[in-house]
């Protein structure tokens, strides 16, 4: 017993040390011989690895091709792509002759085989793709395991610049419990020759198009030891020509509608009710267009940005209608200018917008005030009075004149009496007018140049918008990975 159990060990050491056999030998070359040899030589050691030697690792070589890009949900940060796995590896000492064995290559059950654990590292979910049962043998001992995987993966995604943006996702390829001491994961095609074959066989044409591929080898070191890994980087760009048309086209015409309502008169009630059905036409609109909208956590896109500044230009156009329509038929009033104010707005902000301020005017203006008014008014009097008796107009009860008989009264001074007070009462009213007229003109002009600020500032943020939207549309039409 003790010759038995020594010759056994000895039997497995050498399996061990020295790996598989040399040669296989057929009896014919027929499938059935081929697959004897097989399970005489090959099958038994399914558990081994296919190395002579423990101090020596598997190379696997590893290629992918991307099949399609079924979908990007940026607000999980999940992407999901279909890629074809191809692995390559050598069994140590396997070999046969084509013309003894009638063939050489075969298809042989992977369960018979040792098959390296490649697992891709942002795996989310389980791989529901079809299993395949087989990989290729060649009479070299060159093994071919080539299976579709459905990945879903996680992704970092940046939309700062949605609808134009370009996202550059990881799939991170290595044995998920060997070290690189035991299986180490060698490039096989270079990364052009994946991007030519990927775009040739894409199956899906949707919202994300396939930019670019990068190759990358990497290790991942632990305390135990290192890790054999080779990352790609599968680049896609968005389609933006769907959300140029539902989004930004419908948005810029709304607010360049609201640009032109400008041109209305300011102390029309139409304008205000304009403005106020263009926002709520534009609530609507945003509120549909909700569900195109990326939804993410750590960046605000540019496009939800621009919404928001357009939408808050429209309220802000509201409010000064409002308030220039109040200006136009309630400023008369309104208290004096505030000096800063006056200064602010009529000096410096009226020169921004190409408003200067008004010359004054050569005419001489004369008032009616009752300093300047006494002199004409005493003069009238006495020629009146060189006509009629001075004590017509006096209120005083006249002096008794011993010679002089007394005359009836007058009604032509009696008209003249009430005319002189109606005029009076007629000037104090001027003069009040004329004050409270400079001052409505003054807050009047405050509304217009408030308004041109504000239009002003409408046609900068339009600007400015449509150049950054070319710009960065321009930039994702020239992307080369």
């Amino acid at each position: 017993m003790r010759d038995v159990k020594s010759a056994e060990l000895i039997f497995i050491s050498f399996t061990l040390l020295h790996g598989f056999v040399a040669t296989l030998n057929c009896t014919s070359p027929t499938p059935e011989a081929l697959f004897d040899a097989f399970e005489r030589e090959l099958f038994p050691k399914v558990l081994l690895p296919p190395v002579k030697s423990f101090s020596k690792s598997v190379n696997i070589t590893i290629g992918i091709t991307v099949v399609g890009v079924v979908g990007v949900d940026e607000k999980s940060q999940i992407l999901t792509t279909l890629i074809w796995q191809v692995l390559e590896w050598d069994i140590e000492g396997l070999r046969w002759a084509e013309e003894e064995c009638g063939t050489s290559r075969v298809s042989v059950p992977r369960e018979k085989l040792w098959v390296p654990d490649v697992h891709i590292a942002e795996f989310m979910e389980e791989d529901k793709s079809p299993k395949t049962p087989y990989v290729y043998l060649l009479n070299t001992g060159r093994v071919f395991d080539d299976k579709p995987i459905r990945v879903i993966s996680s992704c970092r995604l940046v939309i700062y610049t949605f609808p134009f943006d370009i996202q550059n996702c990881t799939l991170t390829f290595g044995s998920y419990l060997h070290f690189a001491s035991d299986v180490r994961m060698i490039q096989g095609t270079t990364a052009e020759e994946i991007l030519e074959e990927s775009l040739d066989v894409m199956e899906t044409n949707g919202e994300w198009e396939l930019a670019g591929i990068g190759i990358a080898p990497h290790a991942l070191a632990l305390e135990d030891g290192s890790y054999s890994e080779i990352k790609y980087h599968i680049i896609l760009k968005r389609r933006p020509l769907l959300y140029v048309v539902n989004l930004l086209i419908p948005s810029c015409f709304l607010i360049t509608v609201d640009l032109f309502s400008f041109l209305l008169p300011p102390q029309s009630v139409d304008r205000s009710s304009f403005k106020m059905t263009l926002i709520l036409g534009y609530t609507v609109f945003l509120l549909i267009m909700n569900d195109l909208l990326p939804v993410t956590g750590d960046t605000t896109p540019l496009i939800n940005v621009f919404f928001s500044v357009s939408l808050a230009l429209m309220v802000a156009s509201l409010l000064e209608t409002v308030f220039i329509t109040n200006i136009q038929f309630s400023s008369s009033q309104y208290s004096a200018v505030p000096k800063w104010l006056s200064v602010l707005v009529l000096r410096y902000l009226a020169l921004v917008v190409c408003l200067p301020p008004k010359k004054k005017s050569n005419r001489v203006t004369v008032f009616l005030n009752p300093s300047h008014g006494e002199p004409a008014m005493r003069s009238s009097i006495g020629e009146i009075s060189a006509i009629y008796p001075k004590s017509a107009f006096s209120d005083k009860p006249p002096e008794k004149l011993p010679a002089a008989p007394q005359s009836p009264p007058d009604p032509v001074l009696d008209e003249l009496r009430k005319l002189s007070k109606d005029l009076l009462s007629i000037r104090l009213q001027m003069d009040k007018h004329l004050k409270g007229s400079s001052t409505s003109e003054e807050w009047q002009m405050i509304g217009i140049v408030i308004d041109r600020l504000l239009f002003g500032l409408y046609i900068i943020f339009i600007v400015v918008s449509f150049i950054t939207i070319i710009a960065i549309w321009i930039w994702n039409n020239s992307y080369k990975a």
